[in-house]
């Protein structure tokens, strides 16, 4: 997400700075999406894991192309524009795709997840730059132009329109995790099935490397006792909060994650950590959850899904652990 930093996950294997040819695992990282993205691969083959690691990057930067809203003719940022034209935009099919899924998540948890609050994440940013609240009035216009309810969409052909001029769509709560997954799938198609991909912080797990269990996490940010170091393969993990993005204005603390009803950065003093089978899903609901909070998550978004929730709250000097489960 441009504007909803992940907080790290760590790894729990101890990679040497300098990969040689008898390391067991292999790592690789190149910066994409604004942030560092690595991947760790289980294979004899040093040159085969390079080739596929190469090939799932590439696929990420082509994404990047079409989701960024920071490049201004990436597909994304060209569908944002056309909101002033009031026409229909043929698309290709992976932003086709996510929006589909997006539409469908902010009709389920009513606007706690929404792609369109592109006007929001802007003003906030300047904000944070400024350790200043936006204007009343500027805030009052970023609210008036954003509602998944704005985007319409076709099928035949794969199609979008967009009903409210000046709304500006940001991926931010979802795109790292949709470029997870689709490196994942280069993985395998190149062989690679044993592998690990931290996207800035959000975790897509490949199948286990050899003789384990599992892969090894332990879920950063807010700490808390009862927190386990998780032993997973093949799913996601996505952890939402405001410890490392957030600004700190009269003495409150505003998170980098907005509340779309209010328009204003999330004040909880939250983290929530999803395990979801896929990145999409992880990546989306930690951001919806945190806007929810545990029980409407519970009820909105674990009962009907494989998903595992840990929330970590904070309350003057006390720290609570909240684990939601199907």
């Amino acid at each position: 997400m441009n504007f909803i930093t992940i907080l790290r996950l760590m790894v729990l294997l101890s990679f040497p700075s300098h990969i040689t040819e008898g390391d067991e695992y292999w790592k690789f990282s190149e910066k994409c999406m604004g942030t560092d993205f690595h991947i760790l691969i289980d294979h004899q083959d040093h040159q085969l894991a390079k080739v596929a690691a190469g090939k799932a990057f590439r696929e990420c930067k082509r994404l990047n192309n079409i989701f960024s809203d920071y490049i201004t003719d990436s597909e994304v940022a060209k569908l944002s524009r056309s909101s002033y034209s009031n026409k229909s935009v043929k698309v290709s099919n992976e932003l086709f795709d996510i929006l589909t899924y997006s539409k469908t998540l902010s009709k389920r948890t009513n606007g706690a997840f929404d792609p369109t609050l592109g006007q929001l994440s802007r003003l906030w940013r300047v904000s944070r730059f400024r350790h200043s609240l936006p204007p009343r009035k500027s805030l009052l216009t970023a609210m008036a132009k954003k509602g998944y309810q704005h985007l319409e969409l076709t099928n035949r052909p794969k199609a979008v329109r967009i009903t409210c001029p000046g709304l500006i769509l940001d991926f931010g709560g979802i795109a790292k995790g949709y470029a997870a997954d689709q490196m994942m799938l280069n993985l395998r198609k190149s062989g690679i099935g044993r592998c690990l991909i931290d996207a800035g912080g959000d975790i897509t797990l490949g199948d286990a490397p050899r003789d384990k269990e599992g892969w090894r996490i332990e879920i950063g940010g807010n700490k808390h006792p009862d927190l386990p170091t998780l032993v997973l393969d093949n799913c996601s993990v996505a952890t939402s909060g405001d410890t490392e993005q957030y600004v700190e204005i009269n003495n409150i603390r505003y998170s980098h994650i907005i509340d779309p009803q209010s328009g204003y950065g999330l004040r909880n003093l939250s983290q929530v950590t999803i395990i979801a089978p896929t990145g999409l899903i992880a990546d989306s609901i930690a951001t919806a959850a945190l806007v929810l909070g545990p029980d409407k998550t519970k009820e909105t978004l674990i009962e009907n899904n494989q998903t595992l929730a840990y929330f970590v709250t904070r309350k003057e000097k006390q720290t609570n652990l909240i684990i939601i489960k199907k």
